[in-house]
């Protein structure tokens, strides 16, 4: 049976979790926060549901709790960071914060993370940025039990690989454009097994290469212990996109790049990010920068909404209307998560409530 939190108990849960598997407060707390504002993102594949795959990677020493991020270069305006196998939401948010402190001095910052556990919703990323009146573009990575089919291909290869992009727009609420380079996050199949709901054609292929509408099979071993896999989104262009974020957020940032089998008893999930930062401030166009990002913003949401749509909306809005409905009537967690999240809980001498 599916249950309904409010956001603050659902954080001091996770947050109780997390301690038990070995994180100082602080840390248990940033970690809770991003997942819990993730399914208030309604974005539930990168939420509260992966804490068992959480607790499971730190008993395995694959995540290292209460590692920070090492400075292995930093030139100024390029930084090339270690995340040490810590927590992704922290680390990310310490590399952010150096990445901005630089592109606010220099004007720009290129910022390379490395060996980070799974980072999350790389919005969340672009938002801090956004905040601070900065652009960013982020190129990720995903090395973990490859789960997306090159394009033409019939079996994984790579992650889902998302790629990101943060654009502060005067006076509004910025542009946050944050997907997978996949058909659909292999979170949201996770979430539609535990449902048990099917999903609809195009998305996925089973472990012969065939098309099925069975999310089970990106989730857990079918016949023969294989597994079916992802479709890129737009065919060749997504699988192009996905290329150059394993390139990018992999091969250059030194966080390396997926090109073997991956053991699927393995849960930590490691990812690299390159994050270009760029002060609009200190480019000479920021008069005509905030005019001209704002007039098309306005060209495009005056168009006539087309039938069965409300309106023409750009990236971000659908997310911040999620989070204001969902911070006033909970947040969803399906009886599924509920129970894994018990038992991970339970693993660590946590016992969440029925």
């Amino acid at each position: 049976m599916q249950k309904t939190l409010q956001a603050p108990e659902l954080r001091a849960q996770v947050a109780t979790v997390l301690i038990a598997a070995g994180s100082s407060p602080d840390e248990a707390q940033c970690v809770a926060t991003n997942l819990v504002l993730a399914n208030l993102s309604g974005h539930d594949s990168h939420g509260v549901g992966m804490l068992p795959r959480y607790v499971e990677a730190v008993l395995e020493g694959g995540l290292k709790p209460n590692s920070s991020v090492r400075v292995v270069l930093d030139t100024g305006s390029l930084l090339t960071l270690d995340g040490q196998r810590g927590y992704g939401q922290v680390v990310g948010e310490q590399a952010m914060a150096l990445g901005m402190a630089r592109a606010k001095t220099h004007g720009s910052c290129i910022m390379s993370l490395a060996n980070a556990h799974h980072l999350g919703r790389i919005g969340h990323f672009a938002e801090m940025a956004v905040a601070q009146g900065l652009v960013s573009l982020h190129f990720v990575n995903v090395l973990s039990r490859p789960v997306v089919a090159p394009f033409g291909g019939a079996d994984g290869r790579y992650g889902t690989n998302p790629c990101c992009i943060g654009i502060p727009l005067a006076g509004r609420e910025p542009f946050v454009l944050d997907f997978a380079t996949s058909q659909v996050a292999q979170g949201k199949m996770r979430v539609a097994h535990n449902e048990g709901r099917q999903v609809e054609p195009g998305l996925l292929i089973d472990e012969h290469g065939l098309p099925t509408t069975k999310p089970g099979v990106v989730v857990v071993p079918q016949s023969g212990g294989l597994f079916g896999a992802l479709l890129a989104f737009g065919g060749h262009k997504g699988y192009g996109m996905a290329v150059a974020c394993e390139l990018l957020g992999g091969a250059l940032t030194g966080s390396g790049t997926a090109h073997q089998p991956a053991d699927p008893a393995v849960r930590a999930v490691v990812n690299g990010m390159l994050t270009i930062l760029i002060d609009p401030s200190q480019l000479g166009t920021q008069a005509s920068f905030e005019q001209e990002a704002l007039a098309f913003v306005d060209w495009l949401k005056a168009a006539p909404a087309a039938p069965g749509v409300d309106a023409v909306l750009i990236a971000g809005e659908p997310e911040r209307a999620t989070r204001l409905q969902r911070q006033e009537t909970g947040i969803v967690v399906d009886g599924q998560t509920w129970q894994d999240m018990r038992a991970a809980g339970r693993q660590v001498g946590v016992d969440l409530p029925e």
